[in-house]
């Protein structure tokens, strides 16, 4: 058996932003697990379908390998990247799923302007009209030549905020200021610079510019309104300093915020319209059910169905992980509401921790009393979405012709692509008979996985 240093080099390797030293590690790792030299988890239900990579931003530095191979060694039944305003990992991503035998899938995350809802606060706290916004099930076809300019915008109108927020803030934070293509845009690997890359590097400027502790907590103090104590502390805590950084400077309130307006981000429609031209399922972002556009979760669905949804998804740790028993009780009750809500409708619901800050979990506690009952439907809709990302190559996706023909009713669809995801992992998906497989009907299809 290797040893745990041996692994946790390959690991720490996993997350370079060269392409290459990522790849000779990703292989060293699959050398490693098929001659069994690795310890791998026992298969289970556990998943994370909202892990947001180093191509946007994860607190921990994953790239998609290296999420790819925490779902591998862990016995994961499935894992997800998501990334804000690009499509940069998918690729890679899912050919390390592959490798790893991973039940695969990639989303992609942005904010959209619902015109239906524009005077409602939906779930982007504060900004009526604004929702964040999803599409799940992206695959290795490229973006359709129709879609090249929305997608490029998508990305530019990001970077184009980063930078906007930074020559605000600059002038609150001087003489720290930094520049933005020198300081910020290295800290990622292909230049999607989000709020969280500017806070670290607000915070090594300071420590750059005022190496004493006591000095730069002075700054810090000064800056960010806080008592010496709370400055003191926050010296040696960067995601605690990091994270007030960002809260008193580039959210409402701070210099660096700008309240958004119908031209800030694309509309739901064009954003639906992409994800759909991309072969992929627009799906609904829930926050946690207390904001107007979410206490009728009903309401907020069927407007979403409307618009094309085709999946839910659903962050639960901030559903159900309180101290306080009262506002627990009440955040569960909420989540409970917006599950029947999406049973009523037949739609799938998907869930993950996004990991897109530090501390948040790697993947959620289906063992809570809060999660175990619906256990099930976050695994079939995980399943679901696998199987419309592999099915979708032979063009027997969720939405595709083939499955509007032979599997009319939503639900019978769900049911479907949910054992198929379940039945079929990479490695069984390359030995069926692809060229026969669109002239079987969806029964017939399901034994063939069941007999492996």
């Amino acid at each position: 058996m290797i040893t745990d240093k041996e692994i946790k080099h390959f690991e720490a390797e996993l997350n370079d932003f060269d392409t290459l030293t990522r790849s000779n590690a990703l292989n060293e790792l699959l050398e490693l697990d098929r001659t069994q030299k690795v310890l791998i988890g026992e298969p289970t239900p556990e998943h994370n379908l909202h892990c947001h990579t180093f191509y946007s931003y994860s607190g921990y530095g994953f790239s998609p390998s290296a999420i790819a191979w925490l779902a591998r060694k862990n016995g994961w039944f499935a894992a997800g990247i998501v990334d804000f305003d690009v499509l940069d990992g998918v690729e890679e991503f899912l050919n390390a799923a592959e490798k790893f035998n991973l039940r695969g899938v990639c989303g992609m995350e942005t904010r959209v302007f619902i015109r239906d809802l524009a005077t409602v606060e939906i779930n982007s706290p504060g900004e009526p009209g604004i929702a964040y916004h999803m599409g799940a099930g992206f695959g290795l076809r490229p973006i359709p030549e129709s879609q090249r300019d929305f997608a490029a915008k998508l990305s530019s109108g990001a970077a184009e905020r980063t930078r906007n927020i930074v020559d605000r803030v600059n002038a609150l934070l001087a003489p720290i200021a930094l520049d933005f293509d020198r300081d910020v845009v290295p800290l990622t690997p292909n230049g999607n610079a989000t709020e969280r890359h500017v806070c670290t590097a607000y915070r090594r400027k300071a420590e750059e510019f005022f190496v004493d502790n006591s000095e730069r907590a002075a700054f810090w103090r000064e800056k960010l309104g806080l008592d010496e104590k709370q400055a003191a502390s926050l010296i040696n805590d960067s995601v605690g300093l990091e994270g007030l950084i960002r809260s008193k400077t580039m959210k409402q309130g701070g210099v660096g915020y700008v309240k958004p307006n119908p031209d800030s981000f694309p509309s739901l429609e064009k954003m639906n319209a992409f994800t759909l031209a991309c072969g992929a399922l627009p799906a609904i972002a829930w926050l946690n059910g207390e904001s107007p556009g979410e206490r009728d979760p009903g309401a907020l669905l069927d407007l979403h169905l409307q618009h094309g949804a085709k999946v839910l998804n659903i962050i639960p740790d901030r559903n159900w992980n309180f101290a306080d028993s009262h506002v627990k009780s009440e955040k569960i009750a909420a989540l409970n509401r917006v599950i029947a809500a999406a049973a009523e409708r037949d739609m799938p619901v998907i869930v993950g921790t996004e990991m897109n800050a530090p501390g948040l979990k790697l993947v959620d506690d289906f063992d809570c009393p809060a999660l175990a009952p619906h256990l099930e439907r976050f695994v079939d809709g995980a399943a679901l979405v696998f199987a419309h990302t592999l099915l979708a190559e032979l063009d027997m996706g969720y939405l595709s012709e083939w499955a509007n023909v032979n599997l009319p009713k939503v639900a019978e669809k769900n049911q479907f692509y949910a054992r198929f995801g379940r039945n079929c992992t990479p490695l069984q998906f390359k030995k069926l008979p692809k060229a026969e497989l669109k002239q079987m009907n969806p029964t017939k299809i399901l034994r063939m996985t069941e007999r492996g």
